[in-house]
């Protein structure tokens, strides 16, 4: 048996998995374009391009691009009429900014607890959390897995609710050959550095109803209307505008995006066939509905009782040694200092709100498993390259497991 790399063993890798991001020549002439063109900002024709050309490739009339994926939340959530009084249901499993764009509205985050096979908000779970206050679901494809929209859309058309789909892991995942962001009445991406479509910072709103576009479009440009003069500012607005220097690298990424789906798609299907052949790795279940997963992360679940009850951090710390970058992910959101001190002033006790929450008794068990001692995380980027980097995770893995259990 090969001794453990921690142990002072030789690692299973030593070179690294493929870089992120990837570029060429393209990004440098459509960079070289914008600065010759005089035009950085507003009135440059490469944020109108990309806005198009993404809004068809998700399937929707419409894309209003802004500033970052959490201001296309905070954005859409202004559209969707929601603010003071409401409530907005979100996942515990998801970066901060699905909550924190419902704060920023004034309105109230409940937690919904997730579904322990695909790590999704559980539609179940949704429709518990439902009262009178409820005004929206934001459903995030976690990881690029799509959440399970049949359910969630037959949920929100029940009870009335605006569903705001979070994709910001999920550029050209797809439902039943659906793009996500075209399925709910609005979709939120992201194009920060680690996504799958990044030009840095970035984010864009999509969505089918024109209502809906029109305010987002007025809400990310100071107010403006589409139809009105310069300084004529009928909403309250701010500038959440997108720079023509991200919509360039957009347009020149985005021509690798299909391609590179293909890849991770590959790869990680090989992985899934492999690793659950080891006991106690179960990966991310993919529902039959899944036609395209965006792979953004590559999550699977550890189960330690498998590996002689060695816990999850020093199963990490093994694996990162053999040379296979990991992470255990979130941490349940509620359970952040943000949602620990109690929030004296709005949205928590606004007059407007006629409910009662206290975080520090929210319980989600299936989100607090997966968050304390069972997900394990890899990245997109580790998806771009062949199958022999497949079987060195597989191997790693083998080899924790021969040791662990020796």
């Amino acid at each position: 048996m090969k001794k453990l790399a921690i142990d002072g063993g030789k690692p299973i890798r030593e070179k690294g998995f493929p870089s992120w991001p990837v570029w060429d020549e393209s990004e440098i002439n459509a960079l070289r374009e914008v600065l010759e063109s005089g035009r950085w900002g507003i009135g440059g024709d490469k944020v109108p391009e990309f806005e198009q050309k993404f809004a068809e490739y998700v399937g929707v009339e419409h894309g209003i691009c802004v500033t970052s994926g959490t201001t296309a939340l905070e954005v859409a959530l202004k559209a969707g009429g929601v603010g003071p009084g409401d409530e907005v249901i979100v996942p515990p499993y998801t970066f901060m900014a699905t909550a924190s764009a419902v704060l920023q509205v004034n309105a109230i985050p409940i937690f919904a607890d997730i579904d322990p096979d695909t790590y999704n908000i559980d539609p179940n779970e949704v429709e518990k959390a439902i009262t009178e206050r409820t005004k929206a679901i934001i459903p995030v494809h976690i990881g690029g897995c799509p959440a399970d929209m049949d359910a969630i859309m037959d949920i929100a058309k029940k009870h009335n609710l605006i569903v705001i789909e979070d994709c910001a892991q999920a550029h050209s995942a797809e439902w039943k050959g659906q793009k996500v962001g075209s399925i709910g009445d609005m979709g939120c991406f992201s194009f920060q550095s680690s996504k799958n479509l990044c030009a840095g910072e970035g984010g864009i709103i999509t969505t089918n109803n024109r209502e809906f576009g029109d305010k987002c479009w007025s809400f990310h440009n100071c107010g403006r209307v589409r139809q009105g003069a310069w300084y004529e500012h009928p909403l309250l607005g701010s500038n959440l505008r997108m720079t023509e220097w991200q919509a360039a690298i957009l347009l020149s990424q985005m021509k690798r995006l299909d391609e590179q789906t293909k890849i991770r798609n590959e790869n990680a299907l090989y992985l899934d066939k492999k690793l659950s052949e080891i006991d106690g790795i179960r990966p991310q279940k993919r529902d039959d509905r899944v036609t395209t997963h965006a792979y953004h992360l590559y999550i699977f679940r550890y189960d330690a009782s498998k590996f002689n009850n060695v816990p999850r951090a020093e199963f990490l710390k093994a694996l990162s040694a053999e040379g296979i970058p990991c992470s255990p992910g979130y941490n349940p959101l509620y359970k952040d200092d943000l949602f620990k001190a109690p929030i004296e002033k709005c949205p928590l006790s606004c007059g407007y709100y006629k409910g009662k929450v206290d975080y520090t008794k929210v319980e989600c068990p299936v989100a607090e498993k997966a968050c304390r001692e069972e997900g394990v995380w890899f990245f997109q980027s580790m998806f771009l390259g062949d199958k022999s980097d497949m079987d060195d995770i597989v191997n790693a893995i083998k080899k924790i497991k021969d040791n662990f259990c020796a």
